[in-house]
């Protein structure tokens, strides 16, 4: 069966994110572990299949997780079968009680394109917070745009553990007034020449630029908001970076 929802992860995608994404990069991975506390309620939104998740739970922390895509859900739990994760949509779901800490991780609230519905996303987390709770989140930026293609063309080819080959095409254009990176994509699973699963996404992104997540931000009502470019927290400065870093506060 065809996915063709946006920014969903079905079988094949998800496949392809296992065999290119196994491990959290360390760098990446130390940054959001070190504002968790033990003892503290930690909360990854867009936990996907686990590779942040996974390494907070078995240095013992108290971390749930939540993500609309059962696919990844299901690898997560494939490995981590305590793992305290619900497939669900942030805006529709209700957890009990209030998180100390929340982080989404790899840049992905860059995947809520639409900026309206953004910013409600923001605010419900904003909401989940406890007093002088942290919310650490990545975006993508104008640095990490890509050249506009004419067609679709081959940009990854994996073996998976089967011995099926794993392709995927794709194709990328850039629209200035939304700044939406689109990027959709065709996975490919053959055996042999046979074609035995296709599975399309459309993959879109919007691309941030400096100063812009601030602004948001100070609307919905975070304090004491700090961004970084790197995740050995550089100050944030208006040259290229393909990443911005926000770290924000609830009021105590």
């Amino acid at each position: 069966m065809e996915k063709d929802k946006q920014n969903y992860y079905g079988s094949l995608c998800t496949e392809m994110y296992e065999i290119l994404h196994e491990k959290a990069p360390e760098d990446e991975l130390d940054f959001y572990i070190s504002y968790a506390k033990k003892g503290g309620k930690i909360l990854e939104a867009l936990c996907g299949s686990g590779r942040f998740l996974i390494p907070f739970m078995e240095r013992g922390y108290d971390i749930s997780g939540i993500d609309v895509s059962g696919e990844m859900l299901s690898k997560l739990k494939q490995k981590a079968p305590d793992a305290k994760v619900v497939q669900a949509d942030i805006l529709e779901y209700s957890f009990e009680g209030r998180f100390d800490y929340i982080f989404i991780s790899s840049g992905s609230v860059s995947l809520f394109t639409d900026i309206s519905q953004c910013k409600k996303i923001l605010r419900k987390l904003k909401e989940m917070l406890s007093p002088g709770g942290i919310f650490v989140f990545a975006v993508e930026t104008m640095a990490d745009r890509c050249p506009d293609d004419s067609e679709y063309k081959v940009t990854v080819s994996e073996k998976t553990r089967e011995g099926y080959d794993l392709l995927l095409k794709t194709r990328n254009y850039y629209d200035e007034q939304s700044q939406t990176q689109f990027s959709p994509g065709i996975y490919e699973l053959y055996h042999g020449d046979k074609l035995l699963q296709r599975e399309v996404m459309d993959f879109q992104t919007h691309l941030y630029q400096s100063g812009e997540m601030e602004q948001y931000l100070d609307e919905i009502g975070f304090q004491n908001v700090k961004t970084y470019s790197s995740f050995d927290r550089s100050s944030s400065v208006d040259h290229p970076c393909e990443r911005f870093l926000f770290e924000c506060r609830a009021e105590a």
